[in-house]
């Protein structure tokens, strides 16, 4: 099946706009919450919202490069894997709930809505990444296949958030400390039973992107009452 002849660029251009707005009012808010507390502590959300938009970038690119009849070489599979690689960081933003405290009476609801506003920007953009995928594999390998390549990621992420929150491993570990990586995953290979709590950990944010994505996947296939008339 040949890729479709649709503009990437127009076709993105609306929801890109978007989330670079709202991460744009988020950097302000953790600005003007810095100027209010004098705590730095929160500009951590800006870092993890920098990586949260690097899947989507990757997305993009493997989207763009298969788009124009690319064939899947060496170039969309490096980026492909660099999108799994990244794609646990957009949805780990939710994990920084963490850091709600009531010790802070005065703060915790703002600290709450700060917090919730970049992780659900986090996770817009890694449904939106996630979207891109599954479309070039759907185009390539059929629709069933997408869905399971929807159920396989979902799982890999929800590991993968279970690697960033409790084992505090970062996906540029993968460079910057890999013997590191290797020795850990070893451990956890021959001792998976050690410590029980990355089953459930990974299960429940398995399901939590799985049906996530699949409610606003439904979303995107809404149609306007006059187009479903045209449509019957």
């Amino acid at each position: 099946m040949k890729p479709n002849n649709l503009n990437l660029k127009q076709e993105v251009a609306i929801p890109l706009l978007t989330l670079l707005f709202v991460s744009g009012v988020g950097a302000v808010l953790v600005g003007l919450r810095v100027l209010w507390t004098r705590d730095w502590n929160y500009c951590f959300l800006i870092w993890n919202l920098f990586l949260a938009w690097m899947p989507l970038v990757f997305a993009v690119g493997v989207s763009r490069r298969y788009r124009k009849g690319e064939r899947l070489g060496f170039a969309i599979y490096s980026l492909a894997a660099l999108w799994l690689l990244f794609f646990p960081n957009a949805p780990y933003i939710f994990t920084d709930l963490i850091h709600l405290t009531t010790w802070f009476k005065h703060r915790y609801w703002t600290d709450m809505s700060l917090i919730l506003l970049f992780a659900f920007t986090g996770f817009l953009l890694g449904f939106m990444s996630l979207y891109l995928m599954q479309r070039v594999v759907a185009d390539r390998f059929g629709g069933t296949m997408s869905w399971l390549f929807i159920m396989v990621t979902a799982g890999l992420g929800g590991f993968g958030i279970y690697l960033g929150r409790v084992r505090r491993w970062n996906s540029w570990d993968v460079v910057v400390d890999p013997m590191g990586i290797v020795r850990d995953m070893a451990h956890w290979v021959t001792h998976p039973m050690a410590n029980r709590t990355w089953i459930g950990f990974t299960a429940l944010f398995a399901t939590f992107l799985f049906l996530g994505y699949l409610m606003l996947y439904a979303l995107t296939h809404l149609q306007p009452a006059q187009q479903r008339e045209v449509t019957n």
